[in-house]
Protein backbone atom coordinates (compact mmCIF):
# COMPACT_ATOMS: atom_id res chain seq x y z
CA UNK A 1 0.00 0.00 0.00
CA UNK A 2 1.25 3.46 -0.87
CA UNK A 3 -0.03 6.49 1.00
CA UNK A 4 -0.24 9.70 -1.02
CA UNK A 5 -0.84 13.09 0.53
CA UNK A 6 -2.05 15.92 -1.67
CA UNK A 7 -1.41 19.43 -0.43
CA UNK A 8 -2.37 22.76 -1.91
CA UNK A 9 0.52 24.64 -3.52
CA UNK A 10 1.63 28.02 -2.32
CA UNK A 11 2.89 31.07 -4.13
CA UNK A 12 2.14 32.36 -7.59
CA UNK A 13 3.50 31.23 -10.98
CA UNK A 14 6.36 33.34 -12.26
CA UNK A 15 6.25 34.51 -15.87
CA UNK A 16 9.17 35.76 -17.92
CA UNK A 17 9.55 39.52 -17.92
CA UNK A 18 8.36 41.28 -21.07
CA UNK A 19 8.45 44.83 -22.33
CA UNK A 20 5.13 46.50 -23.31
CA UNK A 21 4.75 48.00 -26.77
CA UNK A 22 1.93 49.62 -28.70
CA UNK A 23 1.79 49.12 -32.45
CA UNK A 24 -1.04 49.71 -34.93
CA UNK A 25 -3.52 50.32 -32.12
CA UNK A 26 -2.80 47.01 -30.36
CA UNK A 27 -0.94 46.12 -27.18
CA UNK A 28 2.02 43.76 -27.63
CA UNK A 29 4.62 42.15 -25.36
CA UNK A 30 8.29 42.23 -26.38
CA UNK A 31 10.28 39.08 -25.59
CA UNK A 32 13.34 39.59 -23.39
CA UNK A 33 14.57 36.02 -22.69
CA UNK A 34 16.15 33.29 -24.81
CA UNK A 35 14.15 30.90 -27.00
CA UNK A 36 14.81 27.80 -29.10
CA UNK A 37 12.87 29.10 -32.09
CA UNK A 38 14.55 27.94 -35.30
CA UNK A 39 16.20 24.90 -33.73
CA UNK A 40 18.92 26.85 -31.95
CA UNK A 41 19.04 28.85 -28.75
CA UNK A 42 18.59 32.53 -29.59
CA UNK A 43 18.90 35.47 -27.24
CA UNK A 44 16.15 38.11 -27.34
CA UNK A 45 16.40 41.72 -26.24
CA UNK A 46 13.76 44.36 -25.63
CA UNK A 47 16.17 46.88 -27.14
CA UNK A 48 15.82 45.24 -30.56
CA UNK A 49 12.20 46.29 -31.01
CA UNK A 50 10.67 49.79 -31.16
CA UNK A 51 8.24 51.99 -33.06
CA UNK A 52 9.32 55.15 -34.86
CA UNK A 53 7.66 58.59 -35.04
CA UNK A 54 5.37 57.39 -37.86
CA UNK A 55 4.27 54.33 -35.94
CA UNK A 56 6.22 51.73 -37.94
CA UNK A 57 7.56 48.72 -36.04
CA UNK A 58 11.32 48.09 -36.23
CA UNK A 59 12.76 44.67 -35.42
CA UNK A 60 16.46 43.87 -35.61
CA UNK A 61 19.16 41.36 -34.79
CA UNK A 62 22.32 42.61 -33.06
CA UNK A 63 25.55 41.02 -31.84
CA UNK A 64 25.76 40.70 -28.05
CA UNK A 65 28.92 39.28 -26.44
CA UNK A 66 29.63 37.21 -29.53
CA UNK A 67 26.04 35.92 -29.88
CA UNK A 68 23.14 37.18 -31.94
CA UNK A 69 20.26 38.81 -30.12
CA UNK A 70 16.86 38.68 -31.83
CA UNK A 71 13.44 40.36 -31.71
CA UNK A 72 9.94 39.07 -31.01
CA UNK A 73 6.59 40.69 -30.21
CA UNK A 74 3.43 38.87 -29.13
CA UNK A 75 -0.09 40.25 -29.35
CA UNK A 76 -1.57 40.48 -25.86
CA UNK A 77 -4.87 38.81 -26.82
CA UNK A 78 -6.12 36.15 -29.17
CA UNK A 79 -8.17 37.23 -32.17
CA UNK A 80 -9.42 33.90 -33.54
CA UNK A 81 -11.06 33.54 -36.95
CA UNK A 82 -10.70 36.52 -39.28
CA UNK A 83 -8.22 38.24 -41.60
CA UNK A 84 -4.73 39.18 -40.41
CA UNK A 85 -2.86 41.72 -42.55
CA UNK A 86 0.78 42.77 -42.33
CA UNK A 87 2.36 45.54 -44.43
CA UNK A 88 6.16 45.27 -44.61
CA UNK A 89 8.95 47.24 -46.19
CA UNK A 90 11.53 45.39 -48.27
CA UNK A 91 12.59 42.16 -46.56
CA UNK A 92 14.16 40.44 -49.56
CA UNK A 93 17.59 41.61 -48.35
CA UNK A 94 17.68 39.25 -45.35
CA UNK A 95 20.77 37.07 -45.14
CA UNK A 96 20.22 33.31 -45.62
CA UNK A 97 20.47 32.61 -41.88
CA UNK A 98 17.85 35.21 -40.87
CA UNK A 99 14.13 34.47 -40.59
CA UNK A 100 11.15 36.77 -40.22
CA UNK A 101 7.88 35.10 -39.31
CA UNK A 102 4.26 36.08 -38.65
CA UNK A 103 2.54 33.16 -36.95
CA UNK A 104 -0.16 32.08 -34.53
CA UNK A 105 0.96 30.04 -31.52
CA UNK A 106 -0.83 28.46 -28.57
CA UNK A 107 1.70 27.28 -25.99
CA UNK A 108 -0.96 25.18 -24.23
CA UNK A 109 -1.99 23.17 -27.30
CA UNK A 110 0.85 20.72 -27.98
CA UNK A 111 -1.70 18.07 -28.91
CA UNK A 112 -2.95 20.40 -31.67
CA UNK A 113 0.51 21.34 -32.98
CA UNK A 114 0.29 24.59 -31.00
CA UNK A 115 -2.28 25.97 -33.47
CA UNK A 116 0.64 27.30 -35.51
CA UNK A 117 0.11 28.87 -38.94
CA UNK A 118 2.94 30.89 -40.53
CA UNK A 119 4.06 33.36 -43.13
CA UNK A 120 7.87 33.14 -43.14
CA UNK A 121 10.57 35.01 -45.03
CA UNK A 122 13.92 33.21 -45.24
CA UNK A 123 16.30 31.29 -47.49
CA UNK A 124 16.82 28.81 -44.64
CA UNK A 125 20.61 28.98 -44.78
CA UNK A 126 20.87 28.48 -48.56
CA UNK A 127 21.81 31.61 -50.57
CA UNK A 128 20.91 29.84 -53.83
CA UNK A 129 17.33 29.26 -52.70
CA UNK A 130 15.22 31.40 -55.04
CA UNK A 131 12.08 30.83 -53.01
CA UNK A 132 12.75 33.08 -50.05
CA UNK A 133 9.31 32.85 -48.40
CA UNK A 134 6.69 30.28 -47.49
CA UNK A 135 3.25 29.73 -46.01
CA UNK A 136 3.14 26.93 -43.47
CA UNK A 137 0.82 24.92 -41.30
CA UNK A 138 2.14 22.74 -38.48
CA UNK A 139 3.23 19.98 -38.56
CA UNK A 140 5.59 21.05 -41.35
CA UNK A 141 6.67 17.49 -42.07
CA UNK A 142 3.22 16.60 -43.42
CA UNK A 143 3.26 16.70 -47.25
CA UNK A 144 1.43 19.77 -48.49
CA UNK A 145 1.73 21.73 -45.24
CA UNK A 146 4.41 24.06 -46.62
CA UNK A 147 4.01 26.25 -49.71
CA UNK A 148 7.27 28.01 -50.79
CA UNK A 149 7.28 31.10 -53.01
CA UNK A 150 9.51 34.06 -53.90
CA UNK A 151 9.08 37.63 -52.74
CA UNK A 152 10.58 40.54 -54.71
CA UNK A 153 12.18 43.68 -53.33
CA UNK A 154 9.98 46.54 -52.20
CA UNK A 155 7.00 46.94 -49.90
CA UNK A 156 4.69 43.93 -49.70
CA UNK A 157 1.45 43.02 -47.91
CA UNK A 158 0.78 39.58 -46.44
CA UNK A 159 -2.69 38.42 -45.43
CA UNK A 160 -3.99 35.33 -43.66
CA UNK A 161 -7.73 34.64 -43.74
CA UNK A 162 -8.63 32.04 -41.10
CA UNK A 163 -12.04 30.41 -41.02
CA UNK A 164 -13.51 27.07 -39.93
CA UNK A 165 -11.43 24.22 -41.45
CA UNK A 166 -9.71 26.57 -43.90
CA UNK A 167 -6.92 29.17 -43.99
CA UNK A 168 -6.01 31.23 -47.07
CA UNK A 169 -2.78 33.17 -47.50
CA UNK A 170 -2.03 35.94 -50.00
CA UNK A 171 0.96 38.20 -50.70
CA UNK A 172 0.77 41.26 -52.95
CA UNK A 173 3.07 44.08 -54.01
CA UNK A 174 2.68 47.40 -52.25
CA UNK A 175 0.82 48.49 -49.12
CA UNK A 176 -2.86 47.61 -49.28
CA UNK A 177 -5.08 46.94 -46.27
CA UNK A 178 -7.85 45.64 -48.55
CA UNK A 179 -5.20 43.30 -50.12
CA UNK A 180 -5.86 44.47 -53.66
CA UNK A 181 -2.72 44.84 -55.74
CA UNK A 182 -0.37 42.90 -58.03
CA UNK A 183 -0.41 39.31 -56.80
CA UNK A 184 2.87 37.71 -55.74
CA UNK A 185 1.52 34.47 -54.28
CA UNK A 186 -1.62 32.86 -52.85
CA UNK A 187 -2.39 29.48 -51.31
CA UNK A 188 -5.15 27.78 -49.33
CA UNK A 189 -4.90 24.99 -46.76
CA UNK A 190 -8.09 22.98 -46.21
CA UNK A 191 -6.76 20.06 -44.16
CA UNK A 192 -5.50 20.04 -40.58
CA UNK A 193 -6.44 23.70 -40.00
CA UNK A 194 -6.86 24.37 -36.26
CA UNK A 195 -9.85 25.93 -34.57
CA UNK A 196 -9.29 28.92 -32.24
CA UNK A 197 -8.08 28.37 -28.69
CA UNK A 198 -5.57 30.41 -26.69
CA UNK A 199 -3.32 31.22 -29.65
CA UNK A 200 -1.76 34.65 -30.03
CA UNK A 201 -0.13 36.30 -33.01
CA UNK A 202 3.68 36.48 -32.97
CA UNK A 203 6.07 38.56 -35.07
CA UNK A 204 9.59 37.17 -34.87
CA UNK A 205 12.98 38.01 -36.37
CA UNK A 206 15.49 35.31 -35.44
CA UNK A 207 18.60 33.42 -36.56
CA UNK A 208 18.95 29.78 -37.61
CA UNK A 209 22.08 27.68 -37.22
CA UNK A 210 24.12 27.69 -40.44
CA UNK A 211 27.76 26.54 -40.39
CA UNK A 212 28.33 27.38 -44.03
CA UNK A 213 26.50 30.71 -44.21
CA UNK A 214 26.21 32.13 -40.67
CA UNK A 215 24.69 35.54 -40.10
CA UNK A 216 27.41 38.15 -40.68
CA UNK A 217 25.79 41.53 -40.01
CA UNK A 218 22.86 43.16 -38.25
CA UNK A 219 19.47 42.60 -39.86
CA UNK A 220 16.39 44.79 -39.64
CA UNK A 221 12.76 44.36 -40.68
CA UNK A 222 10.28 47.25 -40.72
CA UNK A 223 6.56 46.52 -40.42
CA UNK A 224 4.46 49.51 -41.42
CA UNK A 225 1.09 48.29 -40.20
CA UNK A 226 -0.87 45.38 -38.76
CA UNK A 227 -4.62 45.10 -39.26
CA UNK A 228 -7.26 42.56 -38.28
CA UNK A 229 -10.80 42.15 -39.59
CA UNK A 230 -13.22 39.69 -37.92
Amino acid sequence: MVLVTIVKGTGKPTFAATKPLQFSGYDWSVRTIASDRGGTNNLYSGENTWTDARGALHMRTTKNSGRWSCAQVVLNRGLGYGTYILVMRDASHLEPAAVFSMYTFDQWAGDQHYREMDVEISRWGDPTNKKNAQYGLEPFYVPGNVFPFAIPSGTITHSMHWESARVSFKTIRGASIDTTGPLISAHEFASGVPSPGQEKLHLDLYVIASDKYPLRKDSEVIVEKFEYFP
